[in-house]
């Protein structure tokens, strides 16, 4: 017997709208915390979508590059599911009306992105392909009947009973309310804004998978955190992107003595895996040589190929065609997330995740560049299937839920988010080693308890310390996790899985104490 209440998702990027698109008619509540369209990296994605379409080109030949850049942790059956899907995604976008670049022909005009060994990246207005996906899907998802948007309300919590979903709690201006429902999909995004340089949006703090973990759902691979090579170092918050598509067009990344330090790292050079590509410009800020990314040629050939780029170049001082942009690693993708099947279940009764919430094992140690929105799309379709056996009620209306408090101090919370974003690049940034992570786990240890629950800053503490514990129980290089003190793989390729209880008796373990659980 079915609980009250019908389909909530949770999250309006692409994997959300494309989940309650491809179920109407059934009827969803889709909960957003922003406006549609804002403060999601769907909307910010410049690079494209990964697709098998060029001639020559195969899904199976997309699998082995996913699969090798995924450094031993990709699922290979997983994988190729994904790439077998592309073309049908993308006819399903097209049909949606999504106007993908094309040549005279009428063929999608593919670009290449690093570790593939073809062009397959299919693009929407140069480098605002996210924008025009999610233009798209926002202008059906209004259309759709079958989609009630709840707007001015956060979700904050899952409510679990007998180990299945059963509702949302969720905080408004002034109160809290609890949304019964019969399936929840997550589709919050990712944690970049945990770690002080990042090129995701500010809602990217890993909220998803607090609320998962607090459920009783289990995570995994929390350590791989992908950091995007070519920020553009402005200095701002958050920094602006450099798709990779500059540099498949041939930008080049040299230094101060205009060497292009690329050809000596990697066989492909500028177009090496994201973390091989991270590390060497880590390494020239290290010593002083100034990375910067020489996009010049392109924009005096292409001067309408990348026009959001150009923009944000513009914006920060800098003339593309004419100036070196200087570029900085920075938090980018999350490759763990709430542990998954092939169909997009969790652990959980009930609960699905979709999109940089979800682990998928797909990305494995290492996403292939744009493969992120192909796996959106992919999971979104495979969960509204797997929905959709089953049916839904009706949606529930908002119950009150009293008895709930939030809050800290109005200026105590800023402080403690600036110390926590700074200590995590720090110490389980680009580049860790045993010391730092210790260091970085008793002081969220000491932050876990002194914060209130069902605070924002709970969640995020929760989930950084997750991302602590993992990498410093990892002692291995692996993918986009690299520790100086130990450099190589270990010879057998495993996934890290925690629930909290696990969590939290591996973390007592290793600090020596109980986890203090106020924070929690």
């Amino acid at each position: 017997m079915k609980n009250k209440g019908g389909i909530v998702i949770i999250g309006a990027g692409i994997g959300g709208l494309a989940t309650a698109l491809r179920l109407a008619p059934m009827p969803v509540t889709l909960v957003a915390g922003a406006p549609m369209g804002q403060n999601n990296s769907s909307s910010w994605a410049q690079g494209g979508i990964a697709a098998a379409l060029g001639k020559g080109d195969s899904a199976e030949a997309h699998a082995e590059d996913t699969i090798a850049a995924g450094g031993g942790l990709v699922d290979r059956a997983r994988a190729l599911h994904l790439a077998r899907n592309g073309k049908r995604q993308i006819d399903w976008l097209t049909e949606l009306g999504a106007p993908f670049d094309r040549d005279d022909q009428g063929n999608p005009v593919l670009g290449r992105e690093a570790a593939h060994r073809v062009n397959r990246i299919v693009h929407a207005d140069g480098d605002g392909t996210g924008a025009v996906v999610m233009n798209t899907l926002i202008r059906h998802a209004r259309a759709t009947p079958s989609i009630d948007f709840l707007p001015g309300w956060q979700a904050l919590d899952l409510d679990v009973a007998e180990g299945r979903a059963r509702a949302v709690i969720l905080a408004g201006p002034k109160k809290f309310a609890r949304l019964p429902c019969t399936a929840i999909v997550l589709a919050t995004g990712g944690l970049g804004q945990l770690f002080s340089c990042t090129t995701n949006p500010p809602a990217a703090c890993g909220d998803g998978l607090a609320m998962a973990v607090r459920a009783g759902a289990r995570l995994a691979d929390l350590e791989f955190v992908q950091f995007h090579p070519t920020a553009l170092a402005t200095g701002r918050d958050p920094l602006p992107l450099l798709t990779e598509a500059l540099r498949g067009d041939g930008a080049a990344l040299v230094n101060a003595e205009g060497e292009r330090f690329m050809e000596g790292e990697h066989a492909q050079a500028e177009l090496a895996p994201r973390d091989v590509v991270a590390r060497a410009i880590w390494r020239q800020l290290q010593e002083g040589r100034k990375p910067a990314l020489d996009t010049r040629e392109i924009f005096r050939k292409k001067r309408n190929r990348f026009p959001l780029i150009r923009a944000i170049c513009v914006e920060a001082g800098f003339d593309p065609a004419q100036d070196l942009l200087p570029v900085a690693p920075a938090a980018h993708y999350a490759m763990g997330g709430v542990a998954v099947d092939e169909k997009g279940r969790g652990s959980l009764d009930g609960l699905y995740a979709c999109g940089e919430v979800a682990c998928t094992f797909v990305h494995g140690a290492n996403r292939l560049a744009s493969n992120s929105l192909l796996e959106a799309l992919v999971y979104a379709e495979a969960i509204a299937a797997d929905l959709a056996q089953d049916g839904a009620g009706a949606p529930a209306g908002l119950e009150d839920c009293p008895g709930l408090s939030q809050g800290m101090e109005a200026g105590k919370e800023p402080i403690l988010r600036a110390q926590l974003r700074q200590l995590m690049y720090d110490r389980l940034g680009l580049v860790r080693d045993e010391e730092g992570m210790r260091e970085a786990l008793r002081q969220l240890a000491g932050f876990a308890g002194a914060i209130p629950p069902r605070t924002p800053l709970a969640a995020h503490v929760l989930v950084a310390s997750m991302i602590a514990l993992s990498a410093l129980r990892r002692p291995e290089s692996r993918g986009a996790h690299f520790r100086l003190d130990h450099p190589k793989p270990e010879e057998e390729a495993r996934h890290s899985f925690y629930t909290l209880d696990s969590f939290r008796a591996a973390a007592a373990g290793e600090l020596g104490r109980p986890w203090p659980g106020a924070g929690i």
